[in-house]
Parts: structure tokens; sequence; C-alpha cells
């Protein structure tokens, strides 16, 4: 991939059936959530899990990277104006791994924590074509130009203590979304700053499962 970042292969050694892409947060890299693709690779042998590092060097951390700039004293206004910015990388990943692995949407899963989620909604919901779900882990909704257009389901999770995210704007999210007519799934995880709890995990987890069972009827 042009990204770099680590990957997972299919443990059953066969070709992926299945893809999974984790985007990482502000100022980390993939190596940060390429444990949330150990986590299900014993749930899912014939997935293959990617977590690209983002394109830039983060302004604030060298040693990681940065989907977009942040201003914190303009933190709403980066969101918006940087998720945009931001899609091309994503998709070009995207498409770049479908490429390679003769896999399309219908086979892939998007998840992201923060800045990452922010990502995997904003690019996940504005594809050509829905994937098979979204999981957005302490993140925000940047609704993309003609939101709707496609409808895959989506799994949000927070934590209700989380300082760095508000979890209001995942509660925001799923009412935009719900308006919109998508299947949502909402958890938030007592007692949780900014971090994924292992209830959280768990919401997640079982929402990818539904998406695979679905997708084998």
């Amino acid at each position: 991939m042009s990204l770099t970042g680590p990957r997972i292969s299919p443990r059953s050694g066969d070709a992926p059936k299945q893809l999974v892409m984790i985007l990482h947060g502000y100022g980390a890299d993939g190596n940060d959530l390429i444990e949330l693709g150990h986590h299900w690779a014993g749930l899912m042998p014939d997935a293959q899990f990617l977590a690209p590092n983002a394109p830039t060097r983060c302004a604030q951390n060298p040693f990681g990277y940065e989907w977009f700039p942040l201003d914190f004293d303009r933190m709403a206004q980066s969101v918006a104006m940087g998720a945009p910015m931001a899609r091309e990388a994503v998709a070009d990943a995207l498409a770049e791994a479908w490429a390679q692995t003769g896999l399309g949407p219908a086979q892939t899963l998007l998840v992201g924590f923060s800045q990452g989620a922010m990502m995997a909604l904003h690019t996940g919901l504005s594809l050509p074509e829905p994937v098979r779900g979204i999981v957005s882990f302490s993140g925000a909704l940047v609704p993309p130009p003609g939101l709707g257009a496609v409808k895959p389901p989506v799994c949000l999770v927070h934590g209700d203590l989380d300082a760095v995210v508000n979890p209001g704007l995942t509660a925001e999210a799923a009412a935009a979304l719900q308006a919109a007519g998508f299947d949502v799934r909402v958890h938030l995880s007592p007692g949780t700053a900014h971090g994924i709890a292992p209830d959280g995990l768990e919401f997640a987890t079982r929402f990818i499962l539904d998406r695979l069972a679905a997708a084998s009827n």
C-alpha cells in the first residue's frame, strides 16, 4: 500500500475473504490499533487487517501521524475542514487494498478511533457503494455531501468521561444518522475516558459478527 503501517494476514492461510481497515487517532500510528486486529483475528480467520499510518507526520508529535492538522483553539472548524481534505487518502488506501485482494466494499469493515473514527465515518459514508459496516470509537460525524446516498450499518462507541472528544458528539452523530435512515447501534461506556473499554470493545465485536453473519445469509 502507498500508506505504510502494520497488517495481519488471514489466520486461515487462504486468500482474504474480508478486509478490516483500522484508522488510528491523532498523533498515533497504525501500531496503536493493530491489536484490535489481533483481538478479532480468531473470530475472523479469513480477514486481512490493515492499520495504515496517516499520510502526514503529526505537528504535535513528530513520532506519530495525523489525518489532518488540528487547531486546538478552533477545534470544530479544524475537524469540519480537515476531514474532507483527508478523505482522498483513506479512499485511495481502500481502493489499493481492494485491488490487491480482489475484495470490495461489501467485504470491508472500516474501523477508527478518535480522529481515525471521524475519517472512517466521513469516508465510509461517502463511497459510491456501502461497506459492510463502520465502527467509530470516540469519534464524531463530519457529514459528507449527499449523506444517505449509501447507508452502511454504523456502530458508535464512546466513553462517557471522554475529555478529548466530547461524547455528546457521538450522540449528535447517532441522531443525524438515524434521522437519515441509517441502521445505527450506540454504546456509551460508563466511567471511561478517551479510550476503548472492554464493554465498548465487546459491543463493537458483536456488531462486527452480526455484519459477517448478514453477509453469509
